[in-house]
């Protein structure tokens, strides 16, 4: 008789015993047996040894191209050497000081040297708390409390901002937030200008906040006339303008998204690339913004006019030391036009591959950043004249999509399953490239093997 077939999931479990063993372990221990929301999956998260470069290998010994790219704050690869060297330098020197250090000025002159706008740099610790800072500078400067977010924009997980993150978009992304909270965060639809100047008309807005490529990490790409018609409606309407480029900075360019597309902020929020994939972040922007964080010396302004602002481990110098370390390097835009490039041929490549498997499907995104969309052209979903279908956009490929995923991961290759985006890095090359289409290649005839393609619209 004829054994059946191995499923793509069959096919995953089977290889990694000692990931299943490790899983089993975590799952008593923490919720969902994982450290983070987008680690988990079934029928198991795969558990890492070592990374090195543009790859990393698992604990029962598969290598894989590293398109995650420590969640996209990896611009450099793994383990680049002035990093390593840097840290290694620096944490004999000491990791926490409880003071201030040379280094944390370097970083933030090294800040302001690439951003557009950098008068003054705050730094924080994640992605979350930078976003939540520049929040409360906006409305300490405005008097105002209200702000705007785009629907399928995500800046972390603070109360302000966890609407309208995911279709459905009416639901917050989390349980556990008061209603009155989310009554003072106003939704926008994307690329929509004269619905933003709409609500501008009806509510006290502090500031409007958004990802300027696009909400959550390409998803939802942003048209780069609204990015310049929304800086000049929020100007003329004294509104802070915020830039969540958390992902994009140092990334797209040397100065993140605000260089690539011409359009400054008035804060921007900073996070991933520039701490050198360390944990560490930074609220950049207006002088006369993040000055009100300053102490003036003014007894009763210090007290109940200033911006309070303090965390452990902000700006300590291990973390500014590989912050360093990396602009050093980021600072040229070398790197940037090195991954840019490959973003072009690996958005090539795989829809090539589309287009021979005769596979209803596109792969879109900027720069060095790419997002595979099986079950709808480019034209279908709104993205060639920014007719942006959100919710298709967001809702992305259903159940075909944890099968690919999976598939890719059986072909050696790793990406963000939430929403199958791929961040590329500085150590990849031409090669890998060609190995992740043909690993996209190989996953796409499992797929129709086990009978996946069958069921995308």
């Amino acid at each position: 008789m004829t054994p059946t077939p191995q499923t793509i999931e069959q096919e995953y479990a089977a290889k990694r015993p000692k990931s299943r063993a490790l899983y089993e372990r975590a799952t008593g221990l923490m919720p969902s047996g994982a450290a983070h929301d987008g680690r988990v999956f079934s029928p198991f998260p795969f558990y890492v040894d070592r990374a090195d470069g543009a790859r990393k290998w698992d604990v029962d010994g598969h290598e894989y191209l590293d398109c995650w790219s420590g969640h996209g704050a990896l611009v450099l690869g793994h383990n680049h050497p002035a990093v390593v060297r840097a840290i290694t330098e620096q944490v004999k020197r000491g990791t926490h000081y409880s003071a201030c250090s040379e280094l944390e000025i370097r970083w933030a002159e090294l800040i302001r040297e690439c951003v557009p706008g950098a008068e003054r740099v705050r730094f924080t610790m994640t992605g979350t708390e930078t976003t939540a800072l520049a929040i409360r500078v906006a409305r300490a400067a405005t008097g105002r409390t209200k702000i705007i977010k785009f629907q399928g924009h995500f800046h972390g997980i603070h109360d302000a901002v966890v609407a309208a993150v995911r279709d459905p978009f009416e639901i917050p992304v989390s349980a556990g937030v008061p209603p009155e909270v989310l009554r003072a965060t106003v939704v926008a639809r994307p690329n929509r200008i004269d619905e933003v100047a709409k609500l501008l008309d009806e509510h006290e807005v502090a500031a409007v906040i958004l990802e300027p490529a696009a909400g959550r990490s390409m998803v939802v790409p942003t048209n780069p006339t609204f990015l310049r018609e929304l800086r000049e409606l929020t100007s003329r309407r004294n509104v802070i303008l915020i830039f969540d480029e958390v992902v994009t900075g140092f990334r797209l360019a040397a100065g993140g998204a605000q260089e690539y597309f011409g359009v400054t902020a008035d804060l921007t929020c900073l996070a991933k690339a520039v701490a050198g994939g360390l944990p560490g972040a930074a609220l950049v922007g207006r002088a006369d913004l993040l000055d009100s964080i300053s102490f003036k010396g003014d007894a009763k302004r210090d007290r109940t006019q200033r911006v309070a602002d303090q965390g452990t481990y902000s700006g300590t110098p291990l973390v500014a030391a590989a912050g360093v370390a990396a602009l050093e390097i980021l600072k040229t835009g070398e790197v940037q036009k090195h991954i840019n490039r490959l973003g072009d041929r690996i958005r090539d490549g795989l829809n090539a591959v589309l287009a021979t498997r005769q596979v209803h499907g596109c792969v879109y995104g900027h720069a060095s950043v790419f997002r595979m969309f099986l079950g709808a052209t480019k034209q279908e979903l709104g993205l060639d004249t920014w007719q942006l279908d959100e919710a298709r956009l967001e809702r992305g490929m259903g159940a075909v999509g944890p099968k690919l995923h999976l598939a890719m991961l059986n072909n050696g290759v790793d990406y963000n399953r939430g929403t199958a985006n791929g961040w590329l890095n500085g150590a990849m090359t031409d090669a890998d490239i060609d190995r992740i289409v043909d690993a996209f290649d190989r996953s796409l005839t499992r797929l129709k093997e086990d009978g996946a393609l069958e069921r995308i619209a």
